[in-house]
């Protein structure tokens, strides 16, 4: 049996948004026509009977108050006199006939002359009573509209005159004008066409020749991208107005929902942030702090003959930059316990080569007074922060700055036990502050160090009055009380080479937990920082 093979149909594709438009557009525009043609035509059809009714009217009194009539009237043999007057108007008007009766209806004048005395086939009722009126009546000519008006000589009525127009001929002039009509109505129709298909066309290039439900799909899978995906956008038109801005962009510069059509100066952003996002020229991979988050910021001009707008992209850097400090701080971490290692192992070989020559009571005093060195210092730590974070925090920066020559000490009155800490206090934004306070009490002391002793670097941790109190404190040159307001500001720094983010950063952080960071002259000269965070004390299961 011979194996039938399926056809495979390929879907037609539906017609585009554009097409369809015209479509439509050009059915209403056809209706709209035919519509004003009937109307026109009814129109016309109706001015044309009106135009009939006066024509007859005004033809059938003046007959009637001709002079020469009435004394016609008066002869023996008014026929001879009125017929060839009576046809003379008519062809004259352009009426289908004149009839001129006598009181009874008895014919003196008719286009066809053997209807000459007979009865006049209408009314003449109302005309007997002086009246003048028409009608549409039936009569030996066909259908036609008349009008019938009294005939007086000295006031007295002789005689009768009915002046019509045949249907026929008022349809046939209707018809004249229908044929001019519809030469406009088609003209109308194609240059309307024609219009809308110009109109059309360039809606296709804009809409790229896509139907009404790939259009609607589309918005869709926008919408939903915009949603999704995790980066922030924001459009800018060439006015630097917001033309979009999807949830994750709110999210990051702390924007709300009525935020479409704002200004950008006007966002409440900060500085620098605003003036990356009114630059002309593209910025890539810009860090900005905004009020609570780190974050990387591109944008790219939209162009087209012209500036039509920016888009810019908005990364969540802040996770990530508190993930680096850190690294940087297991970074130094390794770099001390290297150098305690080198240390530890160029005192063993002191105490080793002691041993060797004899004298083994100076090798204990040797080894026992580098074991309390070290020993006091973790033994104050551990005994003042119950915190394990910061208690290995202040030991590793203590190793650090021993190996960068700054004695780092805490002080006596330092207290913090372990459970204190709120969960809503994130460990590492006590590691973002401290740490990166410690690095520049460190740097400071270590460049304001003069002939004078050591570097010192003190460092205060301790709960008071339900705030947690970090005060780290250097021996350095301090700071400019011209420059304090900018010091937290991003990109301010003392440093030959750095990007200025440090202090930026722990003044973010705090306020993020809901506290503040304060900046004072240390007794000693040097800098003195106090961070200080609410606690709302709730011991911890």
């Amino acid at each position: 049996m011979p194996r039938m093979s399926a056809v495979r149909h390929t879907p037609s594709r539906p017609r585009s948004l554009a097409g369809q438009l015209f479509a439509l557009q050009v059915v209403i525009m056809a209706l709209v026509v035919t519509g004003l043609a009937a109307l026109v035509y009814v129109n016309a059809g109706n001015r044309a009977e009106d135009a009939a009714v006066a024509q007859v009217t005004t033809a059938a009194l003046t007959v009637a108050d001709a002079p020469s009539v009435a004394a016609a009237i008066r002869t023996p043999k008014p026929t001879t006199l009125l017929q060839p007057y009576a046809e003379q108007v008519r062809k004259d008007t352009g009426v289908a006939f004149v009839t001129i009766m006598d009181t009874h209806g008895i014919r003196w004048t008719h286009p066809d002359t053997k209807q000459i005395g007979h009865v006049f086939l209408g009314h003449i009722g109302p005309a007997l009573k002086g009246e003048t009126f028409t009608e549409t009546f039936t009569g030996t000519l066909g259908s036609s509209v008349r009008a019938v008006t009294p005939i007086r000589d000295h006031g007295k009525i002789v005689g009768l005159v009915s002046v019509g127009i045949t249907v026929t001929a008022i349809s046939d002039q209707v018809r004249g004008q229908l044929t001019v009509l519809l030469s406009v109505a088609l003209a109308a129709l194609a240059v309307g066409g024609l219009g809308t298909y110009v109109a059309n066309r360039r809606l296709r290039r804009h809409t790229h020749g896509m139907s009404a439900a790939e259009l609607s799909r589309m918005h869709d899978y926008h919408q939903a991208t915009l949603h999704a995906v995790r980066e922030g956008l924001v459009l800018l038109d060439a006015d630097r107005r917001v033309a979009l801005c999807n949830d994750a962009a709110r999210e990051l510069l702390g924007l709300g929902e009525d935020v479409v059509g704002s200004y950008v100066d006007q966002l409440g952003l900060p500085t620098s942030l605003t003036g990356a996002l009114l630059a002309a020229e593209p910025r890539v991979d810009e860090v900005h702090l905004t009020a609570e988050r780190v974050v990387v910021v591109n944008t790219s001009p939209v162009r087209g003959g012209e500036r039509r707008g920016t888009v810019v992209t908005l990364r969540d850097h802040t996770d990530l930059q508190a993930l680096t400090g850190e690294l940087d701080s297991v970074r130094g971490f390794a770099e001390a316990l290297r150098s305690q290692a080198h240390e530890a192992s160029n005192r063993l070989h002191t105490v080793v080569s002691l041993i060797e020559l004899g004298r083994a009571a100076e090798a204990v005093e040797f080894a026992t007074a580098e074991l309390q060195l070290a020993q006091a210092l973790t033994d104050r730590v551990v005994a003042a922060v119950g915190e394990p974070v910061l208690a290995a925090l202040l030991l590793g920066k203590a190793a650090e700055a021993s190996e960068r020559g700054v004695e780092l000490t805490v002080t006596e009155d330092s207290s913090i036990d372990d459970g204190v800490l709120p969960d809503a206090l994130v460990a590492r934004d006590l590691v973002t502050m401290l740490g990166n306070l410690i690095d520049n009490a460190i740097d400071a002391a270590i460049e304001g160090a003069g002939a004078g002793g050591r570097p010192l670097v003190t460092v205060t941790a301790r709960v008071d009055g339900g705030e947690l109190l970090l005060r780290v404190t250097d021996t350095g040159t301090g700071v400019d009380p011209a420059t304090i307001r900018e010091v937290f500001r991003r990109g301010w720094t003392t440093k030959s080479e750095g990007r200025g983010l440090g202090l930026a950063l722990v003044e973010q952080a705090a306020r993020r937990a809901g506290g503040t960071v304060g900046l004072d002259r240390a007794a000693g000269g040097g800098a003195e920082f106090t961070v200080r965070l609410p606690l709302h004390l709730e011991v911890r299961a």
